[in-house]
């Protein structure tokens, strides 16, 4: 080493920033270094626990309505032959006429397989009405009655007639339907409320059945 580059080189280590070799830069291979996540991977990483079917396009799907059915069953025995029961029964615009909740009853003209209802009731401290309009479907005479609605409340039904000897005979009513919004906090109350109703109408058809029997032997 020269005798200017040995002075150049002490001058260098002199100077008040490099009393240290701590304070020269240190170059690091790449090899050295951490790897960094890859941009892939930062914005795509799946936390722990959660799971791949749970993304934001399949994990939160809305939920669908559950429309809740009833069903209500009542029987009685109806002094009068069972085809009286039943010819009494086929009179739907009669209905009212015994059935508490049942204000009207219109059959269709020009399809007289067709009818349209309309209920009104006061309960659970409200004034309830509805409406609808059914088919009857094919009947089998002295024994069955049966129908479902086509628009409005939505509701289906049979009415069963089994002989108790020749005078007299049981009527079973099963009655189905969904249960309306408006009614939905009432629900588990609807059931039996309903099944109350049903069998004081047949009740009152026992007594109807009688006079139409009279009317009808005239």
């Amino acid at each position: 080493m020269s005798a200017a580059s040995a002075t150049a080189v002490a001058a260098y280590i002199s100077r008040p920033n490099c009393t240290s070799l701590s304070h020269v830069p240190v170059w690091r291979s790449s090899s050295s270094l951490k790897p960094q996540p890859s941009l892939t991977r930062i914005f795509f990483k799946i936390p722990c626990g959660f799971s791949k079917r749970s993304s934001v396009f399949t994990g939160f799907r809305p939920l669908s309505p559950v429309m809740e059915w009833q069903d209500c069953t009542v029987k009685t025995k109806i002094d009068v032959p069972i085809s009286v029961a039943y010819d009494c029964y086929s009179d739907r615009e009669a209905i009212p006429q015994w059935m508490p909740f049942i204000s009207t009853v219109k059959v269709l003209e020009d399809k007289p397989d067709l009818s349209r209802w309309s209920l009104k009731y006061r309960a659970f401290g409200r004034d309830i009405e509805f409406s609808w309009l059914a088919r009857n479907m094919q009947p089998t005479r002295n024994q069955k009655i049966h129908w479902r609605s086509l628009e409005g409340l939505p509701n289906r039904g049979a009415v069963r007639f089994y002989p108790k000897g020749p005078s007299s005979c049981i009527v079973e009513l099963t009655v189905s339907y969904e249960v309306p919004a408006i009614l939905a906090p009432v629900a588990s109350a609807l059931q039996p409320f309903t099944e109350s109703l049903l069998g004081r109408g047949l009740e009152r058809f026992a007594t109807f059945a009688k006079s139409y029997k009279s009317d009808s032997t005239v």
